[in-house]
């Protein structure tokens, strides 16, 4: 009897093994990203997953599981293209679930505004606190107040609708309405109109006005996360072919992918973040091309209701023999440039067909979708693999002086900057191109980076917490071998 109970456990464990990697192979990530657009003062994230606490930086995406804490006198604004969600000092939320239907936040302490441009048909916003669950019923303006030792939390609608739930029966809150719960999620509450404005509500109100009246919009599908920063930074030219382009204020020399560092970010994998206050939009969606002797930015089509976002639209540049003949040093090297107009982008993540059609004919124009997907996109025993036509493709940028970046492994793996450590490479042979899921699925393994440790209260740094710079690389490796063992 001992040895059938065994044995069924151990077929268990063995059915368990074998349907989990068939499973998450079609998993696909999810099509949106948040992005950390703007902060002010001392600003904190967690990656899930992850117990240390690292300093914000503008452009860095977070998504599912992460965490923010905006310090005394601090404000952060988070952006989902449709939306945005702007934090007051002392605040912490959670990014409970981000998906392609669901937003779903879980607010700790502080003070949180939500305006909300659009709600598409059967997408959920929901914020959670100590004392509701909040969901969203229309499109508005929204702000929550929670404090923990009080034991209350104060929801005010400014326009929309929305319905509060809890132990008790649900309260709906409808515009110019506040309620304020006590008694833990007994839905005790006094309902009450909105109060006036504060400092933080003003701010709040001359963000919304600038993202609203955008002019890049024009040119852009309205859920491309950042395009409202292109106005201050660039114009619009129609060419030829590519139609409306956005050709950035840069200095000559510049290129896409030069000015920023990379970091590991699950479940898309290394991911760019760019150093540009525009940088977001134009690094995970469109395409850049290079025409009339500078660099232009060529967005998807406008009719995409929500293009999906992608972690960077290089090609990247490698191999056993790639930087022999440059100044590496110990650890090896690894290159990218951009992708062009109509260029397919070949995830380095397990995706389904349907992800690999939609990331691409939302991010730029391609022919014949069907023969792409047919060349680049194969399936085998249930799992994603890449095609080795990728070597074939004749990529427009690959041959443009100074677009291939290229950086020693360990600039890549400790999140440094990349333009301070680039050697010069001019141009990259096709030969040594190596499709991303070569390179992506067994990447470097990225070192830790800065760190804020929190011995305060559970899950919210000190106020006190410095940010230590870690440089650590203790074991070199090529960059087509080892994975990382934890995100950042």
């Amino acid at each position: 009897m001992k040895n059938l109970r065994r044995l069924v456990f151990l077929n268990l464990l063995l059915a368990l093994f074998v349907s989990t990697p068939a499973l998450s192979a079609f998993a696909d990530p999810p099509g949106r990203a948040v992005r950390l657009q703007y902060i002010s003062g001392a600003v904190s994230i967690q990656p899930g997953g992850v117990n240390d606490w690292v300093e914000g930086v503008v452009n860095r995406p977070l998504t599912t599981s992460d965490r923010v804490w905006t310090d005394k006198e601090a404000r952060a604004e988070l952006h989902l293209g449709s939306a945005a969600l702007r934090m007051n000092a002392e605040t912490s939320l959670t990014l409970t679930n981000v998906s392609d239907d669901v937003v779903q936040i879980e607010l700790d302490q502080g003070t949180l505004n939500l305006h909300i441009r659009h709600l598409f048909g059967g997408e959920t916003y929901e914020i959670d606190t100590p004392n509701q669950a909040f969901t969203i019923l229309k499109a508005g303006d929204y702000r929550f107040d929670v404090d923990p030792n009080a034991d209350t939390t104060s929801v005010a609608v400014f326009r929309g609708e929305g319905e509060a739930n809890g132990q008790g029966p649900g309260v709906k809150i409808k515009s110019g309405h506040q309620a304020t719960f006590t008694g833990g999620t007994s839905m005790q509450y006094q309902m009450a109109s909105v109060p006036g404005f504060d400092g933080f509500d003003d701010w709040c109100r001359v963000r919304d006005d600038r993202e609203d009246h955008a002019r890049s919009y024009q040119y852009v599908s309205a859920d491309v996360v950042g395009a409202d920063e292109l106005d201050e930074y660039g114009t619009w030219r129609t060419v030829g072919e590519y139609g409306p382009v956005w050709v950035p204020t840069v200095a000559p020399g510049w290129a896409p992918y030069h000015y920023g560092h990379w970091v590991w970010v699950e479940p898309w994998g290394w991911t760019w973040v760019d150093d540009a206050p525009w940088g977001f939009a134009p690094s995970h969606y469109g395409r850049w091309v290079y025409t009339g002797g500078y660099w232009a930015w060529a967005p998807g089509p406008v009719v995409v209701a929500r293009p999906v976002y992608a972690p960077a639209l290089v090609a990247w540049v490698g191999g056993p023999h790639f930087g022999v003949s440059l100044s590496f040093g110990g650890g090896g090297g690894v290159g990218w440039f951009p992708l062009g107009w109509g260029e397919p982008y070949v995830p380095s993540y397990a995706v389904s067909r349907t992800y690999f059609q939609q990331v691409n004919v939302s991010n730029t124009h391609i022919t014949n979708i069907t023969n792409v997907t047919n060349n680049y996109y194969v399936t085998n025993n249930n799992t994603t693999v890449v095609n080795n036509n990728i070597s074939n493709i004749r990529y427009a940028n690959q041959n443009v002086r100074g677009a291939v970046t290229a950086v020693p492994t360990r600039t890549m793996t400790n999140a440094e900057p990349v333009a301070k450590s680039a050697v010069a490479v001019r141009r990259a042979r096709s030969s040594r191109l190596r499709s991303p899921r070569q390179l992506q699925s067994h990447p470097p393994e990225p070192a830790c980076w800065a760190r804020m440790r929190t011995r305060a209260r559970p899950g919210l740094p000190r106020k006190s917490a410095r940010v230590r710079w870690c440089r650590t690389w203790r074991r070199r490796r090529s960059p087509f071998r080892s994975k990382p063992s934890r995100k950042f």
